[in-house]
């Protein structure tokens, strides 16, 4: 119960977050369109957002957790602090030089990630002068996602999960009131980024010195657990962020594309994330302090037994999304982002690769459930080997379909960079889940045939439901925002209703995703 606890409490508070990001890209979407200006914002955010992803959500983390769950075993209260400290220091002074070069090589950097703009020199300018605006994002979210390890170590998962709202809260604030004090006005979103993390890192501290934690920087690169970190930092650059890496390879190429390409992935990318975010993100923090104790702890079997809880979860969240964002991607798009300047092509555009990145998300929740098992037994080399194939074969994937459809003139060839990542992420997962089993470290649960023929019953039904209602009850295209909104909620509700029923008739009950005491067996 303990675990599913946690996550329901990370997925609230991110529920909440997402919410608000979803306001927030309504509003950018109806005040700035899908313009040059729009995907110079957002390759001058997906930058800095990817190395956040990158470090605080994902390398930093995934070494980190594990080495203050090793100190904290080990009951040495003083030695913990002296961690703390070092880490703190090190983290902070290694990425204030890694900012201040950000920030001076901003045109080098944007040349790197968006080549497609050197032949557009404003579009290239502008892009440049909004990554120095918002490039120490990186320096402050990193900060807090450091803040946030601790207090997830020590169970407290609120604060940290509820703190992007103060990023989204930012966003709108500054589209809303500040775009006129811009020139261009689009400047105004960088430094809502700016502004939104320094409030994300202010809001941890407090809770930190509330429980006594709060760190006090000091230098500490010779020290034990800091050294430790870092080594396992390394490998997990690959390893845990490759869907974002595939995403990054997709904004290179869509800056090649005809303009807008870049904003119609980012819509498509911010739904996925919805589901990504709410629960599989959700699963991943609360999974990976639990599986690096069992593992400090030589718990086996419980470490085995969380693992395969969730997974049980993760696939029953994932299959009902996948239907949702795959079948209703045009009507989501209408009801969302389908207002003023965002026009019908940009919802047509938008969706077809909202389609076909939706094909992707279970392979996307589950590598959040799977790396975890890795990480949390300081196995950084697995994963960068299943990251570094997939990332190579997300380039050949888009190399065969992208090519294909440009050269058969077909209209939207950004929709086949989403396919291709949806493909590099089922082959990323395959990899890992392989790879854990033949580890020895998990053996799947022997109900796992009757489980899957249930979720696959259920699904279809839900699948059919939503194909047949969205094409014959409503018309989001001529509909206000009230019916839209409307519309979509009668037919998510309803699916729901199908798939949960469909579900208890097949013999899933709500026991089944609970997670259950494991008698502890020493290995």
């Amino acid at each position: 119960m303990k675990l599913i606890r946690s996550t329901a409490i990370v997925s609230s508070m991110t529920l909440l977050s997402r919410v608000l990001g979803f306001v927030r890209d309504a509003v950018v979407a109806q005040r700035f369109g899908a313009s040059a200006a729009t995907d110079a914002f957002f390759v001058a955010f997906r930058i800095p957002n990817f190395l956040r992803r990158l470090f605080a959500e994902g390398s930093f983390s995934l070494a980190f957790v594990p080495v203050l769950a090793e100190y904290k075993a080990r009951g040495d209260e003083q030695a913990l602090r002296e961690l703390n400290d070092r880490v703190a220091g090190t983290l902070g002074a290694i990425l204030l030089v890694v900012t201040a070069i950000g920030v001076l090589a901003a045109p080098a950097l944007v040349a790197v990630f968006a080549p497609g703009y050197l032949d557009r020199p404003e579009q290239f300018a502008m892009t440049a002068d909004m990554l120095r605006i918002t490039f120490p994002y990186i320096l402050l979210i990193s900060l807090a996602g450091f803040a946030g390890g601790i207090l997830n170590s020590y169970g407290r998962f609120a604060m940290p999960a509820l703190s992007p709202v103060l990023l989204n809260l930012a966003l709108i604030g500054f589209a809303v009131l500040g775009a006129s004090y811009f020139q261009p006005p689009i400047q105004a979103l960088a430094w809502g980024v700016l502004c939104g993390g320094v409030l994300q890192l202010g809001m941890q501290l407090p809770a930190l010195a509330r429980m006594g934690l709060l760190p006090r920087p000091r230098w500490g690169w010779a020290h034990e657990g800091v050294r430790k970190i870092l080594r396992l930092m390394i490998p997990t650059l690959f390893g845990a962020s490759v869907a974002q890496v595939n995403l990054l390879v997709d904004t290179l190429i869509a800056s090649f594309l005809i303009a807008g390409s870049v904003s119609w992935l980012y819509y498509a990318e911010r739904l996925l994330e919805f589901p990504l975010g709410v629960f599989g993100v959700a699963l991943s923090t609360v999974i990976l302090p639990s599986l690096s104790a069992h593992y400090s702890q030589s718990q086996s079997q419980a470490f085995s037994a969380a693992l395969d809880w969730a997974m049980r979860v993760g696939c029953f969240i994932a299959l009902p999304a996948t239907a949702a964002l795959a079948i209703l991607a045009e009507p989501l798009m209408w009801t969302l982002f389908g207002y003023n300047q965002f026009a019908a092509s940009d919802v047509r555009m938008a969706g077809l690769a909202l389609a076909a990145l939706a094909l992707g998300l279970p392979a996307f929740i589950l590598i959040k459930v799977v790396a975890p098992g890795f990480y949390s037994r300081q196995d950084t080399k697995t994963p960068v080997k299943a990251g570094i194939t997939a990332m190579v074969a997300n380039v050949v994937f888009n190399a065969i379909i992208v090519g294909a459809m440009v050269l058969n003139d077909y209209p939207a060839p950004h929709a086949g960079m989403a396919l291709a990542s949806a493909l590099a992420g089922w082959l990323n997962f395959a990899l890992l889940f392989r790879w854990l089993r033949a580890s020895g470290a998990f053996e799947p649960q022997s109900r796992w045939g009757r489980y899957g023929l249930q979720l696959a019953v259920s699904g279809t039904l839900l699948a059919i439901w939503l194909w047949w209602a969205s094409r014959n009850l409503f018309e989001f295209a001529g509909q206000s925002a009230l019916e839209r909104v409307g519309g979509i909620a009668a037919l998510i509700g309803v699916g729901g209703v199908i798939y949960v029923g469909a579900l208890l008739v097949c013999g899933v009950r709500p026991r089944d995703l609970l997670d259950k005491p494991v008698p502890v067996a020493k290995s």
